[in-house]
């Protein structure tokens, strides 16, 4: 292991230079429906040159090393703490100031890149942390970067006195949808966020709320954004929140609890994805003596998980888009670590690894249009590697163990445990 750890080392090292050769003993290219065996990837920082069966002599050989694309986290919340479970010091942690929270999430970085990620799209907050944390990344756009690429939709939208005012400013602040938007864009958002629907009771097992949003002020929002060239996902949860965002024709719906068939079909028809983000609900049954749960609540908590998985499993089989991620950010979610067990979960759930590892790399990179050409072990797209002894086609579970990441010609080395304070 450290013998091939410290080759990893001079090959990143070397390949700020020229194009190295490296032979590992499977390639997992990210668009492929099966690994490649015995496999040779030319790469320098920035690019990859080729990839193909081995027949020139390599600068490495590991033949008991796979290599996979970095991963994409597709809803996080940098500028929450996720890893704590304790709403009193979230409460005041959400009364800090905007600088003090944006230096917390930059101190986020090394570790989230530790993890193999090596994109987010940030899910939203009303300090700015997000859109700060974008305009870093659009610096080096094209060039070799220190951190993952990440972009941001500012502040979502919401309703004045419903859910989602920690990370949302008020639809009300502005005179139409359009105006709002408008102002979002002026902001320099990358994407629109809306907030569709509430959130779950978790103590009667459902929504309760009606949706934030009717249909026709959810295309209102979309149509805005399209004129725009932004993307817009929404947070909906309970069937009549999931319907809203699919007929006001979002492009993603995050979240998605109690979607129904009929729905998945009308998002695999209309071509929009869905994020399942199972991590923070998981998390409620993992830790729910620390939360203070009943054994009733538990038992609403497992029934939506377990419906969850099983709409998971149809999503796959009717063909719909399914991206990765996490909502890192909540309550207990850390980040990075929380998109590696948010894809176990995937697994879990009944969804083949490798359509996992897709949902996090070359799926998620198409369907959200990175500027980044990113997800892909291919030629021309950027060296930003996870190699691994432990094969995640095994299990998912497996990315969660020791590796080293490549990433834009700097070689930076995964423990199996790490804490995940900050996170």
């Amino acid at each position: 292991m450290h013998a091939a750890v410290h080759t990893l080392e001079k090959i990143a090292q070397l390949c700020k230079e020229r194009p190295v050769r490296v032979r590992v003993g499977h390639l997992i290219d990210g668009v492929s429906d099966s690994p490649h065996h015995e496999a040779d990837i030319v790469f320098d920082a920035k690019h990859v040159v080729s990839v193909s069966p081995h027949h020139e002599h390599p600068d490495a050989v590991l033949p008991d090393w796979t290599i996979l694309p970095c991963l994409i986290e597709a809803h996080a919340h940098m500028f929450l703490d996720g890893a704590p479970v304790n709403f009193e010091k979230r409460d005041q942690y959400l009364k800090s100031e905007p600088q003090w929270i944006l230096e917390r999430a930059k101190k986020r970085w090394p570790k989230i890149l530790q993890c193999g990620i090596g994109a987010i799209r940030d899910a939203g907050d009303r300090h700015g942390v997000g859109l700060a944390l974008a305009r870093e990344a659009k610096k080096h756009e094209g060039k070799l970067a220190k951190t993952p690429w990440i972009d941001s939709p500012g502040a979502a939208i919401h309703h004045r006195g419903r859910y989602g005012s920690f990370m949302a400013q008020p639809l009300e602040d502005h005179p139409s949808a359009s105006a709002c938007v408008d102002a979002r864009v002026a902001d320099g958002a990358d994407r629109i966020k809306l907030l569709v629907s509430g959130i779950i009771n978790f103590k009667v097992g459902q929504v309760t709320t009606p949706p934030q949003m009717p249909v026709e002020e959810v295309r209102q929002i979309v149509a805005a954004a399209q004129r725009h060239g932004r993307q817009t996902f929404a947070h909906a949860s309970g069937s009549e929140g999931v319907e809203n965002s699919i007929e006001g024709g979002v492009n993603t719906v995050e979240h998605g609890f109690f979607i129904t068939e009929g729905q998945l079909a009308k998002m695999r028809d209309k071509q929009i994805a869905w994020v399942p983000t199972f991590a923070p609900v998981q998390l409620q049954i993992d830790r729910a003596n620390e939360l203070g749960w009943t054994d009733e609540i538990v038992t609403n908590l497992k029934r939506i998980i377990e419906s969850h998985r099983r709409m998971l499993r149809k999503a796959h089989e009717m063909g719909v888009t399914v991206l990765a991620g996490s909502d890192a950010g909540s309550c207990g979610v850390p980040h990075g670590l929380g998109l590696l067990q948010e894809m176990h979960q995937m697994e879990q759930a009944g969804m083949p690894a490798m359509s996992v590892i897709r949902s996090a790399t070359s799926t998620s990179a198409r369907t959200l249009k990175f500027a980044e050409r990113i997800g892909q072990l291919v030629p021309g797209y950027r060296s930003r590697f996870i190699f691994t002894r432990h094969d995640p086609l095994v299990t998912i579970a497996n990315l969660q163990r020791e590796k080293l990441i490549l990433f834009d010609g700097e070689a930076i080395a995964c423990p199996s445990h790490f804490t995940t304070e900050g996170l």
